[in-house]
């Protein structure tokens, strides 16, 4: 069971977002829209809700209330450093 499932962060919502991903033009939505985060901003609720939200419609995800909570409560949780490459390969790893 990956982590995230731990979460209630769906396996059939992570491939459909991998998926989209797989899009060169939707991935550079993506870096656009979000663009350079910082390990602080992954350490903020407000940043990370408001990060998810750009993301989403991005990738025009749709996420419910609970969804996206549970989306942030795992950001959040995993204290992540995008500048930190253990960090970086442990999410690699997660996702893959």
């Amino acid at each position: 069971m990956p982590a995230y499932e731990k979460y209630g962060i769906s396996v059939q919502m992570v491939d459909r977002v991998k998926t989209k991903l797989k899009d060169p033009a939707a991935k550079e939505r993506l870096k656009t829209a979000v663009g350079t985060v910082t390990k602080a901003d992954l350490q903020s609720r407000s940043t990370v809700k408001r990060l998810l939200g750009l993301a989403c419609k991005a990738l025009d995800e749709k996420l419910t209330d609970a969804q996206k909570e549970n989306v942030i409560r795992f950001v959040l949780d995993q204290k992540l450093d995008p500048n930190n490459p253990l960090h970086l390969i442990k999410m690699w790893n997660l996702f893959r």
